[in-house]
């Protein structure tokens, strides 16, 4: 691992959220922990689906809005240490109805609750930085894609990162995950093309990591400059 500056070491946490270990997501969650190792972090790769975390809210660790200090789960606490050792978390996910799939939101809805991430003057998780990498299966020129990021923006900036104190939030979304491209037309109707292979999905995957590479990138870069 490379140190910088001779500082002590940080730490960022990277959450996969995908069933499959072999998916594109999940590739890319590793190729994200290996460049964040590069820049001199300390990666805790946190795979919820292979760890088995349970995304369904529980009366354990439903918010009680007249106790702060209400003590949730272990399960929850486990995760919510592994949030305060992180100067830095990235999420990598793929697009599910605009949104973040079911597990990434358990997570949310159960981990970052209450007391924890929210409801105090100054937020327990206040100065951190969030990346949230969003893999989507529609092609960059389909039309919606504009508003797919608005709508990931609002909502994982706006709504959860920035609200629960973190410094920086930044949305790199992901076009072309799929290897049949993937748009909708001025009629609504999906329209779904070949399947590319051999050196020409070869090519599309390697501009996918470049463009996965340059965002990490360039939020790393962003600290650096004190944004």
């Amino acid at each position: 691992m490379t140190q910088h500056d001779n500082s002590p070491s940080r730490t960022a946490l990277v959450v996969v959220a995908h069933h499959r270990t072999d998916s594109l997501t999940a590739h890319t969650a590793r190729r994200a922990a290996a460049r964040l190792e590069a820049a001199g972090y300390r990666v805790d790769l946190l795979d919820l689906h292979a760890e088995g975390f349970d995304p369904r809210m529980n009366t354990s660790d439903q918010p009680d809005w007249g106790d702060r200090e209400k003590p949730y789960s272990d399960e929850a606490h486990a995760h919510m240490r592994r949030i305060l050792d992180a100067d830095v978390v990235v999420a990598v996910f793929p697009v599910y109805w605009q949104s973040v799939p079911a597990l990434l939101k358990g997570w949310i809805d159960r981990v970052w609750n209450y007391g924890f991430a929210y409801g105090r003057s100054k937020p327990r998780l206040a100065g951190k930085r969030m990346l949230w990498l969003a893999l989507a299966g529609a092609t960059s020129d389909d039309p919606v894609v504009e508003g797919m990021r608005a709508v990931l923006e609002t909502n994982l900036s706006e709504g959860i990162a920035y609200y629960c104190g973190f410094s920086q939030s930044t949305v790199g979304l992901l076009t072309d995950a799929e290897e049949r491209p993937q748009r909708v037309d001025a009629e609504g109707n999906l329209l779904v093309g070949e399947a590319v292979s051999g050196a020409e999905r070869e090519a599309q995957y390697a501009d996918f990591d470049r463009r996965a590479r340059e965002l990490v990138e360039k939020f790393l870069a962003e600290e650096r400059v004190g944004v």
